[in-house]
């Protein structure tokens, strides 16, 4: 949740994460840090270096949490969650990380602790997800690993 409204502070988000005005504050903030602009020996431009990496990481971060973008991968959200198991999961402060059979992981912000463990010492793993994480809290599709044949 930390890293959700740093990333909305940077982009001057209020609320909802709209796509368009998104990509202007994006646009303007990549001209204005840019590292080219500075010249070699710049003590700014290794500051600029850093500053446009967050800028980027920013963005991309919050174009995958923004509505859009989770209306366009409903229908395979709800198949992964549904029909997929779950092959592994990590739980790192207030974010949990969990990896399906189907090779895709989504990370879910502001899981407490004691959800966790309730998870973990359930006696069916998938349903106690389904029941109170999936839909519960803000997701995002992190990555999608190949399964080889």
């Amino acid at each position: 949740m930390k890293r959700i409204k740093e990333y909305k502070k940077l982009f001057s988000v209020e609320k909802e994460i709209d796509l368009k005005i998104l990509k202007k504050s994006y646009r303007d903030l990549v001209k204005e840090w840019h590292p080219d602009k500075f010249q070699d020996g710049d003590p700014q431009k290794e500051a600029a270096e850093i500053k446009s990496r967050q800028i980027i990481d920013g963005y991309h971060f919050l174009v995958s949490i923004a509505p859009e973008t989770k209306a366009a991968n409903l229908e395979e959200y709800i198949i992964t969650t549904s029909e997929s198991g779950i092959a592994d999961y990590h739980h790192k402060g207030m974010l949990l990380e969990i990896s399906f059979l189907d090779g895709n992981t989504y990370e879910y912000f502001g899981v407490p602790k004691n959800v966790y463990i309730k998870m973990v010492n359930s006696d069916k793993l998938n349903r106690f997800a389904k029941r109170n994480i999936f839909n519960s809290y803000l997701y995002r599709k992190s990555k999608k690993t190949l399964q080889e044949a």
